[in-house]
């Protein structure tokens, strides 16, 4: 199964100054208050959820993370630096 990050917004544009921020460029997904990532290596999914944790203030998003089917963990300031850790534990290739 792959692991499946989504990125949820209730305002139009959030996600595009998100991730445009995050990638470096400008992804012109104005429109879309949904994002979806998989990924067959979890590991790679540390790096968005530590930059989302650490702008967590500054954009009006939620983040859920899906390692097994139909289980989706919300991932906030209070638990993030434990879900990375057991990214590393759980996948550690």
């Amino acid at each position: 199964m792959l692991a499946k990050l989504t990125l949820l917004s209730n305002k139009k544009g959030e996600l595009n100054k998100f991730l445009s921020s995050f990638y470096n460029t400008d992804l012109e997904i104005y429109n879309n208050l949904k994002w979806e990532k998989e990924s067959a290596n979890p590991i790679e999914l540390a790096d968005i959820i530590g930059v989302f944790v650490d702008n967590y203030d500054d954009y009006l998003l939620n983040m859920w993370l899906s390692l097994d089917k139909d289980i989706f963990v919300n991932i906030t300031e209070e638990n993030a630096d434990s879900v990375i850790r057991y990214l590393y534990e759980r996948f550690p290739y």
